[in-house]
């Protein structure tokens, strides 16, 4: 296996940086676990799994994610955009110091969530007209309910403005079942849950034809959230007929040409993983497993510790005991904190990511405010302006 730490560097990757690392995973068979975050704890928290792990590792933000880590208080249009370049700027300031590849992404985008998406390519644009890079790895455009024609070419249209930057486009054709983030399709046509290899090339021969820095995440079967066994049939084995309808069509010497994405793979058999895996898929999405074990993390800590956690005196051990060290946040975020990475971690072992890359430790000394990860991260607030009235907002308050 050729060593990725000599091709790739920690940190956020982003551009020629992030395709030698797909096409590593791609080339050496193992996929990278792409976990949804809606704080810096919780992105903290994948992070610490991937140095664990000696793994690469993707945070991404759901416009809901967004609209979250922004704060439910602000009720502004962008608040979602806002959200999502916090999350991006904590990301960069810490990840340095996790010594692992990190890709920034955005997930689902859905046609009525196009103005996140617009703004979010804006930040990208002035981040990049500043530094040379996006702030953002990737963005995921899911118009997978919209006519196939029509999902195709707005992709195209979008790629066109992300290729000059090198930021990586993942789209959706073929429809997830499920509910995930306002976007419900629990009642899908079950046909639809199944893409097939035509649809495929379809998009790789639009989206070739502006560059090659995209994905595709291709229906089979896949649903979001977690359901009893026998609820969900899943096909991972169709993607190897997309990978083989695509070399015949290429005349392609590679025996995987096509960049693949699983979505809905909570609840996945490791058997069904695998098979995914091995017919190409380079990226699965984590979301409801993780979120279930933060909160696991804290549902034991309160039952353990339950009679420390009633008032702020008076436990087991006196009436005039003070419970400070249990109620103080870092201390059951924290436990939140433990069991997700975890579960990260086994999903680092499962997609085989689990040591393809040996952490490396930042110099030590001051933090080097001009060195984190390249941007200086003060600067970079003013690339979240750009995003509307929201965005100006939160920045004034993170200066404050």
């Amino acid at each position: 296996m050729t060593s990725l730490v000599d091709i790739v560097p920690p940190g956020v990757v982003t551009g020629d940086d992030l395709l030698t690392l797909l096409q590593h995973a791609r080339t050496e068979g193992y996929a990278i676990p792409a976990v949804n975050c809606t704080s810096s704890s919780t992105a903290n928290a994948v992070l610490e799994a991937a140095r664990k792990s000696k793994s690469p590792v993707i945070i991404q933000v759901s416009n809901g994610g967004g609209a979250f880590l922004a704060g439910k208080g602000i009720k502004f249009a962008d608040a979602a955009a806002a959200g999502s370049v916090a999350l991006a700027m904590h990301v960069r300031s810490v990840a340095k110091y996790y010594g692992i590849p990190v890709v920034l992404h955005s997930d689902h985008c859905a046609k009525k969530l196009l103005p996140w998406f617009d703004a979010m390519l804006k930040a990208d644009e002035e981040f990049f007209a500043k530094f040379g890079e996006p702030l953002y790895s990737s963005h995921m455009l899911d118009l997978s309910e919209e006519p196939d024609d029509e999902n195709i070419a707005i992709c195209v249209e979008y790629f066109k403005r992300m290729a000059p930057m090198k930021i990586w486009l993942e789209m959706e054709i073929g429809i997830t079942g499920g509910e995930e983030d306002g976007v419900n399709n629990e009642n899908v046509d079950p046909e639809k849950l199944y893409t097939s290899p035509e649809q495929v090339y379809a998009v790789y021969d639009a989206l070739s034809k502006v560059g090659d820095m995209f994905s595709i995440a291709a229906a089979f079967g896949n649903v979001h959230g977690v359901y009893k066994p026998g609820n969900v049939v899943l096909s991972p084995e169709r993607l190897g007929k997309h990978q083989e309808y695509a070399r015949k069509m290429l005349n392609s010497p590679l025996e995987k040409p096509i960049y693949l994405v699983m979505h809905g793979g909570s609840g996945s058999t490791d058997d069904e993983i695998k098979t995914a895996v091995k017919n190409g898929v380079i990226k699965m999405n984590i979301d409801t497993d993780t979120q279930w074990a933060y909160w696991d993390g804290l549902r034991n800590f309160e039952k353990e510790k339950h009679d420390y956690l009633q008032g702020q005196i008076g436990n087991p051990t006196g009436a005039d005991k003070p419970n400070k060290k249990f109620y103080d946040p870092r201390v059951w975020v924290r436990k939140a904190e433990e069991t997700m990475v975890e579960r990260v971690m086994v999903s680092c072992d499962k997609l085989g990511s689990k040591g393809t890359y040996e952490p490396a430790d930042p110099e030590q000394g001051s933090p080097q405010i001009g060195e984190i990860n390249g941007p200086n991260p003060i600067v970079l607030m003013t690339a979240a302006a750009i995003v509307g009235s929201a965005a100006t907002l939160l920045v004034k308050a993170m200066m404050k």
